[in-house]
């Protein structure tokens, strides 16, 4: 299914799946194996000479797995997709690729926690190091903060928890100028309200745990790369040096890059990170984020209509003393909500309880709709506080760094009639206040 001939809404279904080239069966199938028959040696010759496409062993490439990869390929643009374990796979992978044999990648504090926290004691211990900006809605920031050392920029395309954004094309063309990728984690957006591909970026990660699936039944993560970005341009050997597993017919070596032009980074992060770490997507958990993917599109629509009616709502209350949306009043964001997110900036933001912190936790022990977990995206609407789950690993001086006080408290706003969450959410209001009255 060509994502140049048939629209979002018709991909987000077909794309990536011949029910032909699977006994006609109208769902993907779900390939349940370890590993493949081969055939035969020559067959076998063929596969791992790349002359014949098709599947060896489940760690290096399943079928039900590669119409995950193709499909949101398709959604958001890319030449290739490589689906993982989780979200954390997806990011981890994507950078360690990136900067192999030590480098730098410049970043903001507005990332989630597990990333920050990742960022600090794992990169370092690898040879990465990380530099954040102290301001990223200044473009020039990013500009001065980079080094001859550094390999990457890495931002959220919406923040996490505080739902802030950034200019995304700017921040491409710095990058560029330096002949280094853009990568964007687009999980709060997914494809169908923002394609980070087409303004700029070089890499997309999700976890494609959040709104991608919707339901909260699967783990995973989804790498997509646009096919537009010069691997060889001299500053990322790793793609153009010759390797033994890439030899020719005749024996000759080759690269990633000599054998796929188009999508050396995900044919690279395949064949090393996924096949020696091992983080690989289940059959099973590829079919239950292509169930979610089927319906992304209502989803999304139906939640980011429930978010702006509830930031609508607490914008009203006088126990809330901030709301942090793009959709908020006088969020000094809305300028590129309008640019890049038309169809709305996501179902996930925070906002500031003005009370005690046991009036917080009063008011998350008081909601009945709303379930108390660390997740986003998912059909059900979410409540949890950030400064100590989502975000706990940061100490105090990071989370002010961050922007995340402690009376943050983090939505996600799900599929329920919007009146019922207002109630709910009014009485618990009630409940936390009582204490005070």
């Amino acid at each position: 299914m060509s994502k140049a001939q048939f629209g979002f809404d018709t991909l987000k279904v077909r794309g990536g799946y011949n029910p032909q080239d699977h006994n006609y069966a109208v769902s993907v199938p779900i390939y349940q194996t370890a590993s493949f028959e081969l055939g035969d040696t020559d067959r076998m010759e063929r596969l791992l000479r790349f002359n014949e496409q098709g599947y060896l062993y489940s760690r290096l490439g399943n079928p039900t797995v590669a119409v995950l990869e193709e499909r949101v390929a398709a959604l958001d643009g890319g030449s290739a997709a490589l689906a993982v374990a989780s979200g954390m796979a997806a990011i981890t992978y994507t950078l360690f690729c990136v900067a192999e044999g030590g480098g730098r990648i410049l970043t903001t504090p507005h990332l989630y926690g597990g990333t920050v926290d990742s960022f600090k004691r794992i990169y370092p211990k690898f040879g990465v190091a990380i530099d954040q900006v102290q301001n990223p809605n200044d473009v020039e920031e990013f500009k001065k903060a980079l080094t001859p050392e550094t390999k990457a920029i890495f931002i959220e395309s919406i923040s996490n928890p505080n739902a802030t954004l950034l200019d995304i094309e700017a921040i491409a063309a710095v990058a560029h100028e330096q002949g280094i990728p853009l990568i964007v984690d687009n999980t709060f957006a997914t494809p169908y309200l923002l394609n980070p591909i087409k303004h700029g970026a070089d890499i997309v990660v999700y976890s494609a745990t959040k709104a991608l699936s919707g339901h909260g039944n699967a783990i995973a993560g989804v790498i997509v790369e646009s096919g537009t970005f010069n691997w060889a341009n001299g500053k990322f050997p790793q793609f153009t040096e010759p390797h033994y597993l890439l030899r020719d017919d005749s024996g000759t070596e080759r690269s990633f890059f000599d054998l796929a032009p188009q999508f050396p980074f995900t044919l690279m992060v395949r064949l090393t990170y996924l096949v020696y770490l091992g983080a690989v997507l289940s059959p099973f958990d590829a079919y239950l984020i292509l169930q979610g993917i089927e319906t992304l599109s209502e989803r999304v629509q139906k939640q980011v209509a429930n978010t702006e009616k509830i930031v609508r709502y607490l914008e009203t209350k006088p126990g809330v003393a901030w709301v942090s949306h793009p959709a908020a009043k006088g969020s000094p964001y809305q300028t590129l909500a309008e640019k890049y997110l038309p169809r709305g900036a996501g179902s996930t933001f925070t906002f500031g309880l003005d009370g005690s912190e046991k009036q917080v936790d009063t008011f998350i022990n008081s909601v009945r709709l709303f379930s108390y977990q660390a997740n986003v995206g998912d059909s059900r609407s979410l409540i949890i506080n950030p400064p100590k789950t989502t975000h706990g690993e940061l100490n105090p001086a990071e989370l002010e760094f961050a922007g995340i006080p402690p009376e943050t408290i983090r939505l996600s706003l799900g599929l329920e009639d919007p009146a019922d969450l207002i109630a709910d959410l009014e009485q618990a209001f009630e409940k936390s206040f009582q204490e005070v009255a």
